[in-house]
């Protein structure tokens, strides 16, 4: 089959905003810390967006808001750890999301993180956790894809903190 191309803006607009989160809050995600850069640099965010894209060579996907300090942190390190949050960690989760007004290396002062593999910031109480090396990143709208080739991982135990609707929920862990 081949593939088909739709040409852009043909008779078509986009959905807007209010439409398009309306929506996608009903696609439940989990919750992640997204940090990069050791010290007085590091930088991190609360985001949703991150999926597993392949297995070989392993890598992720994560969205990140173009305008956000950790987005720039991350294209100037070339690495970043994704630090998985569970259940009673909503307000950390708040607190990267800048709900408390805290920005750059402060954000990192109220719970307990570990400097990894790459020199990023890996929290110690995450459910999970990947570390990357950027290996390509992509301008899309208001926010730039990552891609980050997975060296290290680490395991932890608890159920995950997901975002569903607008609001964070936890999920029952056996």
């Amino acid at each position: 089959m081949a593939h088909q191309k739709f040409p852009q803006g043909a008779d078509r607009h986009s959905v807007d905003a209010t439409e398009f989160r309306r929506a996608m809050g009903n696609l439940a995600g989990g919750v992640a810390i997204v940090a990069t850069g050791a010290d007085a640099d590091r930088r991190g965010l609360t985001v949703s967006s991150v999926t597993s894209l392949c297995m070989d060579p392993p890598c992720l996907l994560v969205g990140i808001n173009a305008s956000s300090e950790t987005h720039d942190a991350i294209l100037a390190n070339g690495s970043f750890a994704v630090s998985l949050l569970g259940s009673g960690q909503q307000d950390l989760a708040l607190r990267f999301a800048g709900r408390d007004g805290v920005k750059g290396a402060q954000r990192f002062a109220t719970a307990p993180w570990d400097q990894g593999l790459l020199d990023v910031p890996v929290l110690r109480d995450a459910i999970g956790a990947v570390e990357c090396e950027l290996y390509q990143h992509q301008a899309v709208g208001t926010h730039g894809i990552f891609i980050g080739r997975i060296v290290a991982t680490r395991g932890g135990d608890g159920g995950p903190l997901i975002n569903f609707q607008g609001a964070l929920r936890t999920l029952l862990h056996s």
